[in-house]
């Protein structure tokens, strides 16, 4: 193991100890890989752990969290988009050596890229403008994820210098940015809390996205466009005689919805000590135990209808609203701005984007509605990609999330199934002695 030259031969010792241990099984279920972690407890490790599946696209259909006194123990069903157990071993063993590094900062995949971030009140067009003022100042976008949420906007770019490749430093040409970036934002109505910043240090994409929301307050806002009709129920209640704060969602099941809700918590500085989580059929339950940092439950209702109500934006932001289109395409500067200003120009607004690059191919995907939030005219659609390119811009279905093979193979496990307990019988013992659940046979 190489160590960071900062780290001192204690802290080597301290890390050494601490490591999580890792189990990763094939054969005690037969419908999903359990990952197993045991760690002592901190702060924050809980995300960082979901973090390593989530980031490998893979589908968390059940959990069991627990922590006693300083140590705690994770057991994770996962699957991949399919609803395949893992069987790739580079898959596998990523998952075996990045979880048994989780104690200490890992780079990111950004070096020699500059982060834009900004927020502010969401229009159709918004993009296009956004992406077009870039292509001006001859900044080339590397890769880059958009999240709208009642009637706000986040985004992370990353971008480089079209001339020459490195990261834009150059103070003057950064001030230019964020200035004309700015005034974009503000529009004719977003004087106030329309926001740009530079910077060359970078976060995980997704965690800062949340916390960009959560900065801009969008779980207190009404939103513009109609939103779909799913529906997510949270609850919190306080069990006096544990010293917890129960939390409650049920919601519609989807990708990365765990790390969502875990991200929200622990930025909100509360801690998980026990947790179940369940997904079956298209609907997903998860309930929490949490305490804030200090060790004390949630204190007063102001408090507690916080709490509900940012949970709800960490479920909702990263809804796919609108029909998924994918772009591949040869990457070339300004193809976003043109690609965008299309779709400003036929009417359809961009709730969520994903863009990235591969080598000189440009991958991008798009989530798109009418002006008012409803599902865009597959007419128009056509007329879109007719003007892009048929064979660049393609209509995507969501990956299926497999619920009905998955529940077939669960019933066909017969007595053999039992088996299934044996990996997750600790952790579920553990809640069971503490009350939080009724049994754990």
């Amino acid at each position: 193991m190489e160590w960071p030259a900062c780290v001192d031969e204690y802290e080597k010792l301290v890390i050494r100890m601490n490591t999580p241990r890792v189990v990763i099984d094939n054969a005690v279920c037969p419908t999903a890989t359990l990952v197993t972690v045991d760690s002592a407890r901190r702060h924050g490790i809980l995300l960082e752990a979901v973090q390593v599946l989530t980031d490998l696209n893979l589908s968390i259909k059940k959990a069991y969290i627990s922590s006693d006194g300083r140590w705690f123990m994770d057991v994770f069903h996962v699957t991949d988009q399919d609803g395949n157990k893992l069987t790739d071993e580079s898959v596998i063993s990523y998952i075996e050596q990045s979880m048994g590094t989780i104690h200490y900062s890992r780079t990111n995949d950004y070096n020699g890229l500059t982060a834009l971030e900004l927020t502010g009140t969401d229009r159709v067009g918004l993009l296009s403008e956004v992406f077009a003022v870039l292509a001006d100042l001859q900044c080339n976008v590397v890769e880059a994820k958009v999240w709208t949420h009642n009637g706000r906007i986040a985004s992370l770019i990353y971008a480089k210098d079209c001339d020459s490749g490195c990261p834009i430093e150059d103070s003057q040409k950064i001030d230019r940015i964020e200035a004309r970036l700015r005034n974009v934002l503000k529009g004719d109505n977003d004087i106030r809390s329309a926001r740009t910043s530079v910077s060359l240090a970078v976060t995980h994409t997704e965690r800062r996205l949340h916390q960009m929301m959560f900065a801009d307050r969008d779980y207190e806002r009404k939103p513009i466009l109609n939103q779909g009709s799913d529906s997510t129920v949270v609850t919190v209640q306080n069990w006096a005689k544990r010293g917890y704060s129960v939390v409650n969602v049920q919601c519609k099941d989807r990708s990365k919805l765990l790390f969502d809700i875990v991200c929200t918590l622990t930025d909100m500085e509360y801690v998980v000590f026990h947790a179940t989580v369940n997904a079956a059929g298209d609907a997903a339950y998860l309930e929490f135990y949490i305490r804030h940092t200090d060790g004390t439950p949630i204190s007063s209702e102001p408090e507690r209808q916080r709490v509900i109500q940012c949970l709800e934006a960490a479920v909702e932001r990263r809804g796919s609203q609108g029909v998924r289109l994918e772009l591949f395409a040869a990457d070339r500067q300004g193809l976003l701005a043109d690609v965008t200003r299309t779709f400003r120009e036929n009417g359809l607004n961009v709730t969520r984007a994903e863009i990235s690059t591969q080598s000189d191919m440009a991958l991008n995907f798009f989530y798109v509605t009418d002006a008012i939030g409803n599902t865009a005219d597959p007419k128009l659609i056509e007329a879109v990609r007719h003007r892009i390119g048929l064979s660049n811009l393609k209509v995507k279905e969501l990956p299926l999330l497999c619920h009905e093979k998955l529940e077939r193979e669960e019933q066909a496990v017969g007595v053999g199934g039992a088996v299934l307990l044996s990996l997750g019988s600790l952790v579920r013992r553990n809640l069971y002695n503490l009350g939080l659940i009724r049994s754990y046979s």
